[in-house]
């Protein structure tokens, strides 16, 4: 983190003006848990209980805190529920290491049922854009609206591998800045204020003072992630995603090395009515790099449905 960085000092709300989202309200989300499969499940929620619903699901080693701005901007009109999934957050761990899609799957659909939620909006970005268009492809009643950020039925094989670089790095450092250092090294388009004040909640102290992230350790275990995905798994994949029936918006970040754009440009014809999204100066993690943009983007969907 940069020297001008730790002076500013800066709040969420300040922190989010700066990169430009737009909000009328200083929501302050309120921290819960849910019990389904046999785990506890942390949420974070935004916004007046009786707006329409938001439910956002986060990518792969991050946690609910990842859609901060997101959420921020949608709570003057939505009820926003950002779950950490399984192994993530605040979330229980698996005791059995299953975090297979499928069980997934279940988890989702256990977490909707104790909420009592319908006809909502879902958001997913990577692995939760997966379990996202996979949840609304086979519960099209519960789902209104679909909107899939740089996910998709196939990956880039050198940005998976990125990735898995990534994680599968020494995970015990001696500081929160240590780790902010880290991050603006594998993704230097994002502000590293930003940075850290999403950082710190994907964090733990551990007894010996050192700091290490909050996901299941199980999880960046050397070899587990990078496999190849196997043609069937693709092809049920992409059945998902043709078979959505829901007014459905896909999301790139123009300078993604996840998703590539031929792939993206096939999920949104091959889905019905599918609309696409091209968020400029935007890798992976685009509500991250370029909140506003990705503001933009699904505030003229969510209109127009």
């Amino acid at each position: 983190m940069t020297k001008e960085a730790k002076s500013k000092g800066l709040s969420l709300y300040q922190a989010a003006r700066e990169v430009g989202v737009s909000f009328s309200r200083e929501w302050e989300p309120k921290s819960k848990f849910v019990k389904a499969n046999d785990m506890k499940f942390h949420y974070l929620e935004w916004g007046d209980t009786s707006n329409p619903v938001i439910v956002m699901l986060h990518g792969f080693a991050q946690q609910a805190h990842s859609w901060d701005f997101v959420a921020l901007a949608f709570a003057d009109r939505y009820r926003v529920i950002a779950i950490d999934q399984r192994g993530h957050g605040d979330s229980d761990w698996a005791k059995d290491g299953d975090y297979t899609p499928e069980t997934q799957q279940i988890d989702i659909q256990g977490i909707v049922e104790e909420l009592k939620l319908d006809e909502f909006i879902l958001m997913g970005l990577s692995m939760g854009g997966r379990n996202s268009f996979t949840y609304a492809a086979n519960n099209p009643e519960k789902v209104k609206a679909l909107i899939i950020v740089d996910a998709g039925p196939e990956n880039v094989r050198a940005g998976t591998q990125n990735i898995r670089n990534f994680v599968e790095q020494e995970d015990e450092l001696d500081s929160i800045d240590a780790f902010v250092e880290r991050v603006i090294k594998y993704n230097p388009r994002r502000d590293p204020i930003q940075i850290r004040g999403s950082i710190v909640n994907n964090l733990k102290q551990l007894p010996t003072g050192k700091w290490t992230w909050k996901y299941d350790k199980l999880l960046r275990s050397a070899g587990r992630m990078g496999r190849k995905q196997e043609p069937e798994v693709t092809d049920r994949l992409w059945k998902y995603v043709e078979s959505l029936s829901c007014p459905t918006l896909v999301v790139k970040g123009d300078r993604s090395d996840v998703i590539a754009a031929g792939t993206a440009d096939q999920m949104h014809k091959r889905i019905p009515g599918g609309k696409i999204a091209i968020v400029e100066n935007a890798g992976h993690l685009v509500m991250g790099d370029n909140p506003s943009g990705f503001e933009r983007a699904v505030t003229t969907f969510i209109q127009g449905i």
